[in-house]
């Protein structure tokens, strides 16, 4: 079964990290990227991040120079470092295998995610 789980939101302050984690299961990152999702209330989902199966980086222009996004292939998880937090960052924050559909460039706004949605990881950032 395929699955994936989010898991490191929590409460922090404007300025402050966390690391959230994405544990997979039922495939492996050798097979396909994972990219990095957020929904804010009111707000549609959005890409924030991902990583190819080929280790190839993509941020939305938000958060690039404030969040790295990297994988630990042999524990089939991928990791958001977010640093320099923003009020605006906080969102649940969700992750999905992704492909990218044939002829597109790879942007964090091509990317298709192909599994569903789990419950996420709150990301709260205090002023």
């Amino acid at each position: 079964e395929v699955q994936l789980v989010e898991s490191g939101g929590g409460l922090v302050q404007a300025g402050g990290s966390l690391r959230l984690s994405c544990s997979a299961s039922g495939f492996t990152l050798d097979d396909y990227g994972i990219g990095w999702f957020r929904q804010a209330p009111g707000k549609e989902r959005e890409g924030v991040s991902c990583i190819t199966k080929n280790g190839d980086t993509y941020y939305t222009d938000s958060v690039k120079g404030r969040f790295a996004i990297s994988s630990d292939n042999p524990k089939n998880t991928v990791y958001l470092q977010m640093n320099s937090l923003k009020p605006e960052d906080t969102a649940v924050y969700y992750c999905a295998a992704i492909v990218i559909p044939t002829g597109y460039e790879v942007t964090i706004t091509t990317i298709v995610p192909i599994t569903s949605w789990g419950q996420g990881t709150q990301v709260t950032v205090s002023s």
